[in-house]
């Protein structure tokens, strides 16, 4: 494919070579490899700048190795080694982005053995600095955890942790742009079809933007615009509760705990924050302003005390609501060209791990886009062709 190259600040639409719907991490990380590595001239479409409800803003921002399939850990060794390098990486007139990278690791906790064994199998396999960690061993390196209906443990001891999310998004955005990538808001409605590709971008407002290549990561609501090529991508929008509070306790070398429970907790700045799968029924595209606090009041708060008895005296201080773009059919991201298509592409469907994953699906969609070179680990396990071929990927370790 051949592109048109951008200059200077003034794009009309005929200039357009590569669209790219939504504008959060996963199309601006998209964006930004494009631009950067492939000099393609990109546009991306974002219905909403401020982000109000979009999982990048909102989301906890953390990054994992601890998966059970060799792609999501690949995908997650190589943004973490991306993330280590920030601020070479996207920096923009010697302005290097911060995004208070934390390497405290992942504690998964369990009551039997067999999973986390099986995992970490795997997980040493891809050199993942994961170990297992016995009832005695886990209270000798985390005192502060009860263990006493424990079997076992995993801990990362590197390449684990959080980070700011949103300053991430945005540092993708600002090396888009000053690698001539335009952003612009309006919002994606439909589309100009020859034969088996698309030729334009079709916008409520009326404008009509050409496209040489077309990228749906519209996040949890990219299905609707794949209906229209005929392909249904089993992706919704699924609330996640957050809550921030605060407790005296003093937890040293504190990682991100993960209790059998599906509780979750970690440090954030002078507190904590935790979550939990939902109570209730999961429906899609439930009001982000509805917090479920009963869970916390029910379920988190006791749970935490029993795990962590110091946290017997705490006070929750917020907490918001966020989507995960839950891909219904395996809880694995569809990254790829779209089943039938020569030139529409999709990145989508991460199920609560896009966040951490979009530097290195960012890197290798672009280089699929350009026909040019990443070496990011490829995309051909979260091809959206499994949907098809009705053979899910499936990730045991979903949190």
């Amino acid at each position: 494919m051949t592109f048109a190259l951008c200059s200077g600040w003034t794009l009309i639409a005929m200039q357009t070579s590569i669209l790219i719907i939504g504008g959060g991490v996963m199309g601006a990380a998209a964006a930004c490899f494009l631009a950067r590595d492939h000099g393609a001239c990109v546009t991306v479409l974002e219905r909403d700048p401020s982000y109000a409800r979009a999982s990048s803003a909102l989301s906890a921002s953390s990054i994992r190795q601890q998966f059970s399939t060799s792609v999501n850990i690949a995908l997650s060794q190589w943004s973490m080694a991306f993330l280590r390098r920030i601020g070479d990486e996207l920096a923009v007139d010697g302005d290097r982005p911060q995004i208070g990278l934390v390497e405290a690791g992942y504690l998964f906790l369990a009551t039997g053995v067999e999973t986390l064994q099986a995992n970490h199998a795997i997980q040493s396999a891809a050199r993942a600095d994961v170990v297992l960690l016995s009832p005695s061993q886990l209270h000798s390196r985390f005192p502060w955890i009860a263990v006493d209906d424990l079997a076992l443990a995993a801990f990362g001891q590197s390449g684990e942790g959080w980070f700011d999310g949103p300053a991430l998004m945005q540092a993708f955005r600002r090396k888009a742009i000053a690698c001539g990538a335009q952003f612009v808001k309006a919002d994606a409605c439909g589309f100009d079809l020859d034969g088996k590709q698309a030729n334009a971008v079709l916008c409520a407002d009326g404008r009509r933007f050409a496209a040489d290549a077309v990228v749906l990561a519209a996040g949890a609501w990219t299905a609707p615009l794949a209906a229209q090529f005929d392909v249904a991508l089993p992706v919704t929008a699924k609330k996640r509760d957050v809550f921030v509070f605060d407790s005296p306790a003093v937890l040293p070398q504190c990682p991100l705990v993960i209790d059998p429970s599906g509780v979750w907790f970690r440090p954030e700045g002078r507190g904590f924050i935790a979550g939990a799968p939902p109570r209730d029924d999961d429906a899609d595209d439930m009001p982000l302003d509805a917090i479920d606090h009963g869970l916390f009041d029910e379920l988190i708060w006791p749970t935490l005390a029993a795990r962590v008895p110091a946290f017997e005296a705490l006070r929750m201080r917020s907490c918001w609501a966020g989507y995960y773009e839950m891909n219904t059919f395996d809880h694995n991201g569809l990254a790829g060209v779209l089943p039938g298509w020569r030139n529409v592409y999709t990145a989508c469907g991460f199920s609560g791990h896009g966040m951490q994953q979009a530097p290195a699906v960012g890197s290798a969609l672009a280089a699929m886009i350009a026909a040019g070179s990443s070496d990011a680990p490829g995309l051909d396990d979260l091809s959206p062709q499994r949907l098809l071929d009705k053979q899910p990927l499936i990730e045991l370790n979903v949190i």
